[in-house]
């Protein structure tokens, strides 16, 4: 009896509230009645004394102005007795409070910051509508909606710390443009964004297509539905450590609270193959849900079984079409009115002392064909072409900025930009298909394609020994008998730029790579050799051995033995001599139209 008194004294549990013993079954249900009797109990003055004192907000002077509401300045006698819990049962406040007093007590938690506030672009907080009223929206130049900031001016947008692509990054599918293939209404991952059954992912894509935007995207999405907890890294700053912080952080708010972790890792090819390993486990059990970001070639540089348990998303170079779009929501979202277009200007904009800013059309053209399909680098590019004219404007000596117009014109635009965004990187795929391009298009005899492909490398800053060695190549096996002149050339244009170096070696590259694309085509002495190699390595049992005839013969031993006995000299004959150069198991052969098969 005295055991299992001793056994019961261990398992019971201590109410935190009314600090009495109760059994494991029963001390969830007995919270319940303690805590909503304690709450009913206590009066607001006790309840006031007991409570700690709030957390100061840091609001802004239209904040402090605006008359506290009543249901934030009296305390919720909810709240106070909260207070007095243990920080274990207030995880779930649901359970304690009645269905009329739910909103009452997360107004009285929040923020005064939140109430009549509202954020601008930049972050700062103005003066505005109230939480929960939607954006001031204008039909943007192609007939998207666009959201307007009628209460920034476009000088603080544009003269921020911030970069516009960073300022102007969309939120929401409907604002992303060019990746229609991917995302599009009737795709398989438009579906799964919108029910939240985010699988994990791989976005490939050259440099400001969109990659980094999209997840952004889904993590505004799971935020807003409150369906998963979003974590941004970049592979370029964190350790292996870090991933694993994040990981255990994933397995507690899984196990807890029974929400799944999204992690976003941008730069993912930069982790080596070790470090790829550490999501092997988590990703395949469910624990977080994978979304890297890599410009580099997935099959190269991420390993295999990370990319068996992702889907890889293949977003493409922006279109110039795309391109426009993006620029369109930029000027309209900036208050920038096109030349050409009737575009109309909010009211607050004509009231407003800022300067009144055009562009033209051509110069928005302009950006749009200039920046390679790199979304970041035409935003970029437009917010300093815009950036200068407004440093270099004159005061106006009324002192009325407002009657001042600038125009950003295409001149403007294309100082900013200098020469056209190339797309290349000598490291990685596009150096392999460039350089594959090129040959094709000489192997083609299109001297015009060669030449393009030609100047894409180097102007991209590839190094003209590496093209130089490929036109060796390509001479002797593209070329080859067909025109013996072929092979000189191209060593003789090596050599040439060994000797003197870029710039001056371009134009010897161009002369070769026209000779070659020119030059008759001869695959004979590629395809024979490849068929030698085929037959060495086809070959069943051992090698036969060299006829004794050919063998050489330097000592008595040797000639003893039979070696060159019968050997017949050909400077010796006047005419053809008959003799045999192959093994007896290869007599007759031809491997210049020989095939695998005839073994």
């Amino acid at each position: 009896m005295a055991s299992e008194m001793s056994s019961s004294t261990l398992d019971a549990v201590q109410c935190p509230v009314c600090l009495k013993d109760f059994t494991p079954g029963t001390i969830n249900r007995h919270l319940d009645v303690c805590l909503l009797k304690s709450v009913a109990d206590s009066s607001p003055s006790t309840t006031e004394e007991s409570e700690p004192p709030l957390k100061k907000y840091r609001i802004s002077a239209t904040a402090e102005a605006e008359p506290p509401s009543t249901t934030a300045s009296s305390p919720s006698p909810v709240a106070g007795a909260a207070s007095s819990v243990f920080s274990l049962f207030q995880t779930n406040k649901s359970k304690l409070l009645a269905p009329g007093e739910h909103n009452g007590f997360l107004s009285s938690k929040q923020s005064p910051v939140n109430k009549g506030v509202k954020r601008n672009l930049l972050g700062e907080a103005e003066p505005g509508p109230a939480a929960g009223t939607e954006d001031m929206k204008s039909p943007g130049l192609n007939g998207h909606a666009l959201k307007t900031s009628t209460d920034v001016s476009p000088r603080t947008l544009l003269t921020s710390n911030k970069p516009l692509a960073e300022i102007l990054r969309p939120n929401t599918l409907e604002e992303y443009f060019g990746q229609s293939k991917v995302v599009g209404q009737q795709t398989l991952l438009r579906s799964l964004l919108d029910t939240q059954d985010i699988p994990s992912l791989i976005l490939w894509g050259p440099p400001g297509c969109g990659k980094t935007t999209l997840a952004h995207i889904i993590a505004s999405s799971s935020k807003k539905k409150g369906t998963a907890r979003f974590v941004s890294l970049s592979a370029t700053s964190t350790s292996t450590n870090e991933v694993r912080e994040v990981i255990k952080q994933a397995q507690n708010e899984l196990r807890l609270c029974k929400r799944r972790t999204i992690l976003f890792i941008d730069e993912i090819h930069r982790f080596n193959k070790s470090q790829q390993d550490t999501f092997l486990p988590h990703v395949e059990c469910g624990t977080l849900t994978l979304i890297g970001a890599t410009t580099e070639n997935p099959s190269f540089q991420v390993n295999a079984a990370l990319l068996s348990r992702c889907r890889v998303l293949v977003l493409e170079k922006l279109s110039v079409e795309a391109m426009g779009s993006i620029l369109d929501r930029a000027v309209a979202t900036l208050g920038i009115k096109v030349l050409g277009q009737d575009q109309t200007i909010p009211k607050e904009q004509h009231q407003s002392d800022e300067p009144k800013i055009f562009i033209e059309q051509k110069a928005l053209d302009t950006v749009a064909y200039l920046c390679d399909g790199d979304a970041r680098a035409g935003l970029n590019s437009l917010q300093l072409a815009v950036q200068a004219q407004l440093s270099s404007a004159r005061p106006d000596p009324s002192g009325q900025d407002g009657s001042q117009e600038i125009l950003v014109k295409e001149d403007h635009i294309k100082e900013g930009l200098q020469r056209s965004h190339i797309l290349y990187d000598r490291a990685g795929e596009e150096h392999y298909n460039c350089i594959s391009a090129l040959h094709k298009s000489m192997r083609g005899s299109d001297e015009n394609a060669a030449l393009y492909w030609l100047g894409r490398m180097l102007e991209g800053g590839e190094d003209p020994l590496y093209v130089a060695r490929r036109l060796v190549r390509f001479a002797s096996e593209d070329v080859g008998m067909a025109d013996s002149a072929a092979l000189p050339q191209a060593v003789s244009a090596f050599q040439a730029c060994h000797f003197i170096g870029m710039p001056e070696c371009e134009v010897i590259m161009a002369q070769c790579v026209i000779y070659l694309a020119r030059a008759p085509k001869s695959v004979d002495v590629y395809k024979a050799y490849a068929n030698v190699k085929a037959c060495l390595r086809n070959h069943k049992g051992p090698l036969p051995s060299v006829p004794l005839h050919l063998r050489n013969a330097p000592t008595r031993l040797m000639k003893q033995l039979g070696y060159a006995k019968g050997y017949k000299y050909n400077p010796s004959f006047s005419g053809p001599v008959e003799q045999k150069y192959l093994p007896d198991e290869l007599q007759g052969i031809n491997f210049f139209t020989w095939t695998p098969s005839d073994l």
